[in-house]
């Protein structure tokens, strides 16, 4: 779950990593009094879930509260690589003497946390590693033994930092950055810019922070941070029937069972020659109400033109998997062709309960490669 910017802020400040003060506004009035309780010069930023902000038009340097209530106007409503402006972060000015980059994430390669820090901050890292990848220092973190304040001192050292002052200060929220990572089952800690003000002070001038979906139970106070109007509504409706859903962009919906099965679907529609409208994972266990809650989700998707179902029966039962077919059928009164494929536990009785339906949209292929190819067929 990715985050805005002024809830990362505050996780940040949880564990005492210095940001600038701020205030939420959602009208150029709240704007207005935000910029004035602040006081002086303040920066109207959009709080979308995207990046290219400043370059959209929605980050602006406002010198008192009558201009940032203009800028506010102009900002609420813009529509930012597809991300519609609904909230605004009112926060006081910095002056910026320098600007790091500073980030933790989780590298599923080494299955390990990675900080990645440089001096060249305020451009986008993929940048700086192309153009100057020997001024990006890498450093891996094993999750056995934890953060240790040395691993701090060698991205510091590493970057080229020699004022004594900001090699404590960096150090300092290094080390915070990982309490962040841990605490809240993050998957991404990023600070850009880190900057240094002209007295001295480091402080996050930005947050990127995005936590495991999958941890969210153990933190109630960040799940509630969702902002369910910002939600694709597909995933929003696969999440209340306790779904997985992820929705993609092709015309072939998909259902598999168990995560490895359906991530195997998707890529067998795709060497098929179609394009997966969606990954959806009915579960290791489930059951005729699972499929129907599956095909609930997967045909609110106007783009799809038929679905694949790829079911192994090992937990699952095939026979109980057709059942669930044949019961959203008569409820939804699907018209869209659908294609099957059983293997597995029971995977005779599935094909025959099908076969004896004889729904008219319904079709039954004895193989993965086969089945998709017919998918395909269909939706085009």
């Amino acid at each position: 779950m990715d985050l805005y910017e002024y809830q990362g802020k505050e996780l940040f400040r949880q564990v005492g990593i210095p940001v600038a003060d701020g205030r939420l506004a959602t009208t150029p009035e709240e704007a207005r009094s935000a910029a004035a309780e602040l006081g002086g010069r303040v920066v109207v930023k959009a709080q979308v879930l995207t990046g290219g902000r400043g370059k959209a038009g929605g980050i602006k340097l406002a010198a008192d509260a009558d201009e940032a209530e203009v800028y506010a106007r102009e900002i609420l409503g813009l529509d930012i690589r597809g991300h519609v402006v609904r909230r605004l972060w009112i926060e006081q000015a910095s002056d910026i003497e320098r600007e790091y980059y500073l980030s933790l994430t989780f590298d599923r390669g080494e299955k390990k946390p990675l900080y990645m820090f440089t001096t060249q901050g305020g451009m986008d890292i993929e940048q700086v590693a192309q153009k100057s990848p020997g001024a990006l220092v890498r450093l891996h973190v094993d999750p056995l033994e934890g953060f240790n304040p040395w691993q701090a001192r060698r991205l510091v050292y590493g970057a080229g930092v020699t004022e004594a002052s900001e090699q404590k200060q960096i150090a300092s929220i290094v080390g915070k950055l990982h309490d962040a990572f841990v605490r809240f089952d993050a998957m991404l800690c990023e600070i850009n810019p880190l900057i240094v003000t002209p007295t001295g002070e480091v402080k996050a001038l930005d947050s990127k922070f995005t936590v495991d979906d999958n941890a969210l139970y153990r933190h109630a106070e960040v799940a509630e941070m969702r902002d369910l109007d910002a939600t694709d509504p597909l995933e929003a409706l696969a999440r209340e029937k306790h779904v997985t859903y992820v929705k993609l962009d092709g015309e072939v919906g998909v259902l598999g069972n168990g995560a490895g099965l359906s991530m195997s679907t998707v890529d067998v529609v795709t060497f098929a020659g179609g394009r997966p409208a969606n990954f959806c994972d009915l579960g290791g266990g489930g059951d005729a109400q699972g499929v129907v809650d599956a095909l609930e989700v997967i045909t609110r998707d106007p783009q799809v033109r038929a679905i694949f179902f790829n079911i192994f029966g090992g937990i699952t039962r095939c026979d109980e998997v057709a059942r669930g077919i044949l019961q959203a059928l008569g409820e939804m009164s699907l018209e869209l062709p659908i294609v099957v494929r059983l293997d597995g536990t029971n995977a005779e009785e599935g094909r025959r309960i099908l076969a004896e339906a004889a729904a008219a949209n319904l079709r039954v292929s004895p193989t993965m490669l086969e089945a998709a190819k017919r998918a395909v067929e269909l939706a085009a």
